[in-house]
């Protein structure tokens, strides 16, 4: 993760400028004003523009019509699931949290949270164990620490799961790993991401597998892509839904755009985002959802299915950069049918705010 606190928000932000973002691959249709929907096809080639839930009514507008590339194929079971997804978050690092506690940050966007299956990418330790992993003459290294009543906030505002595949699973060395997943499992809080995980829930009678990778050997690995694929497919012998999530890619306004090949930043292997996620999607996932570059960035259908490479920043206490790109950010709303098929989408436009607070984006 690249932080450090950054340039405040600007205060004016214009939409059609960030469908821009948004187009780094095949980009989905805006429709309205502040808000998207994503737009779905009828089995007669038919666009018809996905319905946003009753709390987003806001967000519908006129009707769009789909970008070349944008390939959706809707059933209308009786079963559906609805997801909500947003990117990264933080909460501070050790003895330096949000006075008013950690559930401060995000609740005054908690109202867009609710849904069957609400799930971020927690990209720190949660506890009050020492840091180690940065060195005092480092410069492009920062670690991360969360209270301990983190997870209790985040299952109170909505949140089901969390994503824990990131480049801060050991910032407190593997006793904050334990640590972490210590907090997420006493308040009730699924998570996926450590080596060889798969997490299996149910919503609405339908049997949900979570995975979560990324580029380092200590997480669910990104860049063994054949294991990924193996993983992929055990999930999908025993689940009907199999939901990714990936944390890859560079950091910051250079990496807006995906593009094909492998990524390096900081000298590292951050993973080839395109292959990844393709991989899995030919192994049996029915949506990717991604993390990591702290920035926007496209979405694409690929075998009809949804690809969100990056949803950016969502919230952090003095941790992440806030400039006129890493400061703007969006919760993704998916609508699945029990056989993984899209129904319908919609996302809600964010911007951060100092010291790191999320609020919708007018």
């Amino acid at each position: 993760m690249h932080g450090g606190t950054g340039r405040p928000a600007r205060d004016r932000r214009n939409w059609r400028w960030q469908a821009a973002a948004l187009s780094g691959v095949a980009a989905l249709a805006v429709v309205g004003v502040g808000g998207y929907v994503l737009v779905a096809h009828d089995d007669a080639g038919t666009a018809r523009p996905g319905r946003a839930a009753a709390d987003r009514s806001s967000l519908t507008g006129r009707r769009g019509t789909p970008p070349p590339g944008a390939e959706p194929v809707a059933d209308t079971p009786s079963k559906t699931v609805t997801i909500t997804w947003v990117g990264d978050m933080t909460f501070g690092t050790l003895d330096q949290w949000p006075a008013a506690g950690p559930g401060s940050l995000i609740g005054g966007v908690a109202r867009y949270l609710h849904s069957d299956l609400t799930i971020g990418n927690l990209e720190t330790a949660i506890g009050t164990l020492p840091m180690f992993k940065c060195l005092p003459a480092e410069t492009d290294c920062f670690s991360f620490e969360a209270p301990p009543d983190t997870a209790r906030a985040l299952r109170r505002d909505g949140f089901s799961a969390v994503n824990v595949a990131n480049n801060h699973t050991l910032d407190a060395g593997t006793a904050g790993e334990a640590s972490t997943d210590a907090a997420l499992r006493a308040a009730g809080l699924r998570w996926a991401g450590r080596p060889g995980q798969i997490t299996y829930l149910t919503r609405n009678g339908i049997k949900i597998a979570l995975l979560g990778f990324a580029p380092w050997p200590y997480d669910a690995d990104a860049l063994d892509i054949p294991a990924a694929e193996a993983l992929v497919r055990t999930a999908k012998r025993h689940a009907q839904v199999v939901i990714v999530m990936e944390h890859l890619g560079g950091e910051g306004d250079d990496y807006r755009h995906v593009r094909p090949g492998e990524e390096y930043f900081l000298g590292q292997d951050r993973g080839n985002s395109i292959a990844f996620t393709h991989g899995v999607i030919d192994a049996g996932a029915d949506l990717v959802m991604g993390s990591g570059p702290h920035v926007l960035r496209g979405m694409q259908w690929y075998h009809h299915h949804l690809i969100a490479y990056s949803l950016g920043n969502f919230c952090g206490y003095d941790t992440l950069g806030l400039d006129e790109y890493t400061s703007i950010s969006g919760i993704l709303h998916v609508t699945l049918s029990a056989s993984g098929a899209f129904v319908r989408g919609s996302i809600t436009p964010l911007r951060l705010v100092a010291p790191g607070i999320p609020e919708r984006d007018p």
